[in-house]
């Protein structure tokens, strides 16, 4: 049975190939993002990694989706180099985006709409009516494409320093919630893109610090769906779990961080895979992770998250 094919990466994290100029870091909160960077990142952080993945994910994919973190510091060097490597990775297979909470990094980038700017014609919608005009762009989007309803949610928001959390809004959830019911993406699977998990936190501080503070109500936008997938990233992890709604379940896959350096396969860079049959039916959900010893690329489990509601 023909299949389309899916697949999945995440927290880009580029950086500009000019560097970072100090004048743009100092006295905001990208100078905690440049200190990490210098201190951690620029170690883990591998371009030649993230060339191999993104080569590797187009070949192999109808649609590569790319959930947040594109960029490092929103920087307007990562923003360039970040739309030229995916603009490359176009050539080969359609390619949508949705914003991380790296790109939206400071209340001017955010207010400017730069993230927008650079990346609109990565997340361009079929369906435009149902879209929002938010500083990060016009969210919700869907591409109808095949079995697939590629719908692509914006939670990137601007924080203070040392909080990463992500907001949906009551606006998009809404708008979320009348486009599930468009019979287009109704006869199709949806395959929801969003940055921040939809689960909760296990303690509510570190929800609001760093999780998606309206997980709950994106999960109740959820519930009407009886199969499809919720695909994120941001925790630089790849794992999967069942959030069961009132008509069936679906299957929420993280994806760890695509350029990352990493002794464990559950971290390393690579990129998720799913596969839905003509009917829209999940055929299956598979990780390739990157062997930095031979540069190939092989098959990797993805830990079970467990199940929630």
């Amino acid at each position: 049975m023909p299949t389309f094919r899916i697949t999945h990466v995440s927290d880009l994290h580029v950086l500009s190939p000019l560097g970072v100029e100090m004048r743009h870091v100092l006295f905001n909160k990208r100078v905690t993002g440049y200190a990490n960077l210098v201190m951690k990142r620029a170690r883990v952080y591998r371009r030649d990694y993230l060339l191999s993945v993104l080569a590797e994910a187009a070949d192999r994919s109808d649609h590569l989706v790319v959930t947040g973190d594109v960029t490092n510091l929103s920087l307007e060097g990562e923003y360039e180099e970040a739309c030229r490597l995916l603009t490359e990775v176009a050539r080969s297979t359609e390619v949508t985006v949705v914003p991380g909470n790296h790109d939206i990094y400071l209340p001017a980038v955010h207010r400017e709409r730069r993230f927008p700017r650079h990346f609109h014609g990565f997340f361009e919608s079929d369906l435009p009516s149902f879209a929002l005009d938010l500083p990060a762009g016009r969210f919700p989007t869907v591409k109808l494409r095949g079995p697939a309803a590629i719908i692509g949610l914006t939670s990137a928001v601007p924080r203070p320093p040392f909080v990463s959390a992500g907001h949906l809004g009551r606006d998009q959830l809404a708008a979320l919630g009348r486009l599930l019911e468009h019979p287009e993406v109704a006869r199709r699977t949806p395959v929801v893109l969003v940055h921040h998990s939809p689960f909760d936190s296990r303690f509510r501080l570190e929800q609001l610090r760093g999780g998606l503070v309206d997980a709950r109500a994106l999960r109740r936008a959820l519930q009407p769906l009886a199969r499809g997938l919720v695909l994120y990233g941001h925790l630089h992890v790849r794992h999967r779990a069942r959030l069961q709604t009132t008509e069936g379940a679906l299957d929420v896959v993280c994806a760890t961080a695509a350029a990352l350096d990493h002794d464990s396969d559950h971290v390393r860079a690579g990129f998720n895979a799913y596969e839905l049959a003509e009917d829209g039916r999940i055929a299956s959900i598979a990780a390739r992770v990157l062997d930095p010893s031979t540069r190939t690329f092989r098959d990797a489990e993805i830990a079970a998250f467990g199940e929630s509601t």
